[in-house]
């Protein structure tokens, strides 16, 4: 409860005597004692007034009947509910992260085809994955004040 060390306490006992003297010493702890069992049966007493209290108010049976009828409520419809929630979830989440083939124009042909690597602007002449080569800008005219 409190945190005294042996060491503490020795200093306590020493300034104890040093203030009380040792000739009232033993009459001072037998009152201290008696103080603190007085203290203790006191809250004794309270707590076992308080629990006759709550028995008085029947708040045990009470107790006992919401028990009864949380173990009444039918826990498999929700249990039910919650496992086709779940499933739906996972079936989006499926959706979600799996992405879908793209339909081929051609309906009779069922193979996927691979799709072309992305080429950077920067390496080829080419504008699309067609192989045809990407016009030249045009020249922008020049800002009037430009004398280049």
């Amino acid at each position: 409860m409190f945190d005294i060390g042996w060491s503490e306490m020795l200093v306590l006992a020493v300034v104890t005597i040093l203030v009380v003297g040792p000739r009232d010493l033993p009459r001072m702890l037998r009152t201290v004692g008696q103080v603190v069992g007085k203290a203790r049966r006191l809250a004794g007493d309270f707590q076992k007034q308080f629990n006759d209290a709550l028995k008085e108010a029947d708040l045990d049976d009470v107790k006992k009947s919401i028990d009864s009828a949380r173990s009444a409520i039918p826990k498999n419809p929700i249990k039910e509910s919650l496992e086709s929630m779940t499933k739906a979830g996972s079936d989006v989440k499926t959706a979600v992260e799996k992405p879908v083939k793209p339909a081929s124009a051609d309906p009779a042909s069922s193979e996927a085809q691979p799709a072309e690597p992305i080429k950077s602007a920067g390496t080829s002449n080419t504008g699309d994955s067609s192989g045809k080569p990407k016009p030249d800008p045009e020249p922008q005219p020049a800002a009037p004040g430009d004398k280049t």
